[in-house]
């Protein structure tokens, strides 16, 4: 274990204004990643590219980046029109929802999904849309499988459909040896994406996102701003993180070096404990917070992991990246499956 100062961005200690806003940088020392840009380039230059969950945190940052590399056709598919509002102001300076490339639609409908894919037609796909929060999938664990599961399957056929050439599936930490309704459906996801064959279709597992919504230094610093207190749930519990243009670059170098039924996990250093990023900004702030104990919620682990015991992982001689096999998983099992409960997803995942 890493204190946080060791990852806390260097500066000249007379220039730190300690009434500025925080961001990721602040917290995490930029890593230097080392994308093969004209190979990534020509990856994307003059295809026609589809990203859904466009209007997220990383599917936004996905979206501004792919377009400086000039595709001939950029779809943004959400289903938060609000969301893409702002990504077509993000990318285009004008936000008039006017562009048949935005496109709202939400994954869970087959039928509206594969419209969409014919309409666009695309080479190549990259998976962002998901839930993502532990607590309310734990609680509704049916939504997990819906979006998650469903939605993922239902991408993926599409894509089948239309013949995308390279699909990328945005994973998490949290489908290695998972414990959760994310973490099962997110697994079930991986296994999917590695069960087809045609072209190549792959996963990218990376941990927390700092900055992304909902994730802890927002949520932090909106219980600064409130005066008070901040929620920890434990004081030893620790998570991996990295930024969120730090986590673009590495899913682009994926899509350029992935190979089919691979799952592609990314060296993140070593994880950080969620109670020094909480004291880190408390005094940064200068005002008498309190941080308190909530104890950890259902599903979630004291320690994150990015490869799973039984994952055995080959270390790239490139890049800081471990490919792993995923054992592939039948969609027609997916597709006849009915149980959603909690139970019922920790055993799809594990067939």
């Amino acid at each position: 274990m890493v204190n946080i100062r060791e990852f806390i961005s260097e500066g000249e200690p007379g220039a730190v204004d300690l009434h500025a806003e925080v961001t990721e940088l602040d917290l995490l020392k930029p890593k230097r990643i080392l994308t093969d840009k004209p190979v990534i380039k020509n990856l994307f230059l003059n295809k026609r590219i589809l990203i859904t969950g466009a209007g997220g945190s990383i599917g936004s940052e996905l979206s501004r980046q792919i377009a400086s590399y000039h595709p001939s056709y950029l779809a943004l598919l959400d289903r938060d029109e609000s969301a893409l509002h702002s990504v077509q102001l993000g990318i285009r300076n004008k936000a008039f929802l006017d562009e048949n490339s935005l496109i709202l639609a939400d994954i869970r409908e087959p039928e509206r999904l594969m419209q969409a894919f014919k309409e666009v037609m695309p080479e190549l796909v990259i998976h962002a849309a998901a839930l993502k929060h532990i607590t309310f999938l734990q609680r509704t664990p049916s939504e997990a499988f819906k979006t998650n599961v469903m939605g993922t399957l239902n991408v993926l056929e599409a894509a089948q459909q239309v013949g995308v050439k390279v699909f990328i599936n945005i994973s998490t930490d949290k489908a290695a040896d998972p414990s959760s309704a994310l973490g099962y459906s997110k697994l079930i996801a991986e296994r999917l994406t590695a069960a087809v064959t045609q072209g190549r279709f792959l996963s990218v597992r990376f941990g927390n996102v700092l900055g992304s919504r909902g994730s802890v230094l927002p949520t932090f610093q909106t219980q600064i701003a409130l005066g008070g207190p901040l929620t920890v749930t434990h004081p030893q519990a620790t998570r991996y993180f990295m930024t969120i243009p730090e986590a673009v670059q590495l899913v682009l170098q994926a899509a350029s070096i992935g190979k089919a039924g691979e799952t592609l996990i990314w060296d993140m250093g070593s994880p950080l404990k969620i109670d020094e990023i909480a004291r880190f900004l408390v005094a940064r702030s200068q005002k008498p917070i309190e941080i308190i104990y909530t104890g950890l919620r259902p599903g979630e682990k004291m320690h994150e992991t990015l490869l799973a015991q039984t994952e055995k992982g080959e270390r790239s001689s490139e890049w800081p990246i471990t490919h792993v096999r995923t054992l592939a998983l039948d969609s027609k099992i997916v597709r006849a499956w009915t149980d959603t409960s909690l139970k019922g997803l920790a055993q799809l995942s594990a067939m």
